[in-house]
């Protein structure tokens, strides 16, 4: 049986039921799985070093997650539902370009509320290139998801009449998201230039204002 390492079991974690004593361990090590990937990268990222780091025992992350790419996938899969929340929370209501501006925004404040959480998602992204990556399929799944999104609100927008009923959603949408993943690599190399992501972030809305409402 896998127990907690010292200082964990104290009398308040010894009356949560189960679930509870599973969810406080999967949050312990869902940050520290993201602080290590972070730290040390992915590779040097263990499961023996994200149970101890976590508080716990060195065999529980493979206990729970059974592999690297079970663990990452999990993370992956926290981070993505946390922004999927985000999204549909800031495009209620919202089509066409109203709904993209907005993404727009709630992308940038998402770098700068949880860069932790945000740069560890995205080191595990840019590492789905690899064929060898435990996580590939999960962010393509990902990834076709926002692309779905992206083209839904383009597409309700020509619906509703704010946006040019000239406009390939599809390409729009590609476009899209392939300048959003070339800002969050200038993030990623320059986490301290905010300003910089700031003004990529502004281009990018309005070049989607061109694109789907001004006239040429």
């Amino acid at each position: 049986m896998i127990e907690k390492a010292d200082g964990i079991g104290n009398d308040s974690s010894s009356r949560m039921t189960h679930a509870e004593r599973t969810h406080l361990s999967d949050t312990l090590m869902f940050e520290a799985t993201i602080a290590l990937i972070v730290e040390r990268g992915i590779e040097k990222t263990t499961l023996k070093d994200v149970g101890e780091s976590a508080g716990y025992s060195r065999g529980l992350a493979g206990y729970r997650f059974g592999s690297k790419g079970g663990l990452f996938n999990y993370v992956i899969k926290r981070i993505g539902d946390e922004w999927s929340q985000e999204l549909r929370s800031v495009t209620r209501d919202k089509v066409g370009f109203e709904a993209i501006a907005a993404s727009i925004d709630a992308h940038y404040q998402f770098c700068l509320d949880a860069p932790l959480a945000r740069r560890a998602f995205y080191l595990l992204w840019f590492d789905a290139a690899s064929i060898t990556s435990d996580v590939r399929e999960s962010m393509i799944k990902i990834h076709q998801r926002r692309h779905q999104d992206v083209v839904k609100w383009i597409q309700d927008g020509i619906d509703d009449g704010c946006v040019k009923a000239t406009v390939d959603a599809e390409a729009v949408a590609q476009l899209f998201l392939a300048t959003v993943i070339g800002i969050l690599y200038h993030w990623m190399l320059q986490p301290e230039a905010v300003n910089a992501v700031k003004q990529l972030h502004d281009n990018l809305k309005q070049t989607m204002k061109v694109l789907l409402v001004e006239a040429p």
